[in-house]
């Protein structure tokens, strides 16, 4: 056992609980007690204690939807389904396993760094991903990017997303699960949706897509479907399987928001991506007022172009504000709500992780409150403000202690589990051969290279 110390504990649990000069009772990967260090103390007196000081200690971040990647920086100006065409299928086209892997190893880290401590991680050559998960230390949901369609022949196949699942679901001491993934309906036909069902019932596993993204997404599914994405899903049977979760859900109608309320599909809000890209803003107060599970996600690196949920947290808010011309919309507590404890019943995982409360996993993280960012905090009465500063103000650099399964993974702002360095020396090696097969595979094709784009 040990107990972990800290000025405050937002526990993040149905009261919104924060206990000042807090404490975490812990053994082995689990939360035994949650309280003030006085009382925990006073019943076990004998157990080491870890105390943070100038700190506060709060649920790790649920990053519900990203795309490890190595195209940062490079994947600019164009809306998405040009952005894919252009930027992204051509990389699928190429890419190597060992590009794939080092990808996840450094978006991992750069994860718990910024006190990401779960994150769903739609990628490529997946055995890769697991391998940097179960090294690194991070809880991980990972979901290959399946298409089963003649067309798009260069991505995950239903055959590896199940030889994956065999090898790695619950592996990790269980921090690691395997779902389902399909990167769009469109790419599959739909004999193979009949078997993503077969296998998220058989394995008892999730299924993730991206859905209703764009306009043209819209529009295009009518065209080929007659209904709306949505319904279409619905049609085909896609909800009927444990857990469903939809990536942006930016276009949907209140017929569809119904729909995904009827059942309990979660959604991922990236309003950083949809931004970028110029997707538009998904109409998350209303999904709220419904009682649908709406996680935040960063996305992939290339599309925000960093991993810090906090960032997304403020965004998120300010998205609302704007798009609705409401500067109520998406309070600070519930934007901490998507970023812990509602992301986690996005993804049917609100029993194990999401907030500090007894008989939980210990998934944790510690923020330095002597920033200029956090002051003045003020931790009681109406101008209460704790919550507002980490929403509006806190960067994933004040973050300098993470823990996942009670196992400390970063102290000191220091990744525990790996050399940082190294591993970002590994992707620039590798980048540039990326782009490099990723303008002669564009050139086959007979498309302008990435190059002659960005003329």
């Amino acid at each position: 056992m040990k107990i972990i110390t800290a000025d405050y504990v937002l526990t993040m649990n149905s009261a919104l609980e924060c206990i000042k000069d807090g404490a975490i009772l812990i053994d082995g990967a689990y939360i035994q007690q949650v309280g003030t260090l006085q009382e925990i103390q006073q019943q076990y007196p004998h157990v080491e204690v870890t105390q943070y000081a100038k700190s506060l200690l709060m649920p790790g971040l649920i990053n519900t939807h990203c795309h490890s990647g190595l195209l940062r920086g490079t994947a600019e100006g164009l809306p998405v389904w040009d952005w894919l065409q252009q930027f992204i299928d051509p990389m699928h086209g190429v890419l190597t396993p060992h590009d794939a892997k080092i990808a996840s190893y450094l978006c991992y880290a750069e994860a718990l760094l910024s006190g990401t401590t779960t994150v769903v991680d739609m990628w490529r050559y997946m055995d890769g991903s697991a391998e940097a998960a179960e090294e690194l230390g991070i809880r991980a949901v990972l979901v290959p990017y399946v298409a089963e369609h003649p067309d798009h022949h260069y991505f995950e196949t239903l055959n590896s997303n199940e030889k994956l699942l065999q090898k790695w679901h619950q592996a990790a001491q269980g921090r690691i699960q395997v779902w389902v993934g399909l990167e769009h309906l469109f790419y599959a036909e739909e004999k193979a949706l009949a078997r993503i069902q077969k296998l998220c019932n058989e394995y008892q596993t999730g299924f993730h897509t991206h859905s209703n993204e764009s306009q043209f997404d819209v529009e295009e599914n009518i065209r080929r479907y007659g209904m709306r994405p949505i319904q279409t899903l619905e049609h085909l049977g896609m909800f009927d399987v444990p857990r469903a979760l939809l990536a942006h859900c930016v276009w949907t109608d209140a017929a569809e928001i119904e729909i995904l309320k009827h059942y309990n599909v979660g959604v991922a809000h990236n309003p950083i991506s949809n931004m970028k890209l110029a997707s538009g803003a998904a109409p998350i107060m209303q999904m709220l007022q419904q009682g649908i599970a709406v996680g935040l996600g960063t996305d992939g690196e290339k599309e925000n172009n960093n991993l810090d949920m906090f960032e997304e947290m403020k965004t998120a808010s300010l998205l609302a504000k704007f798009s609705g011309l409401d500067a109520a919309a998406l309070d600070a507590w519930s934007v901490c709500q998507m970023a812990t404890s509602m992301g986690a019943k996005a993804l049917g995982m609100q029993h194990q992780i999401g907030s500090l409360e007894a008989g939980k996993l210990a998934d944790l993280i510690a923020i330095d409150i002597a920033t200029p960012r956090m002051t003045p905090l003020i931790d009681q009465g109406r101008l209460f403000n704790l919550h507002s500063n980490l929403v509006h103000a806190v960067q994933g650099q004040d973050v300098h202690m993470t823990m996942v399964n009670g196992q400390t993974v970063v102290e000191n702002r220091k990744l525990l589990n790996a050399d940082l360095q190294a591993l970002i020396e590994q992707v620039n090696l590798a980048a540039p051969q990326l782009f490099k097969r990723r303008d002669e595979w564009m050139s086959e094709q007979g498309g302008v290279t990435i190059n002659e784009l960005q003329r």
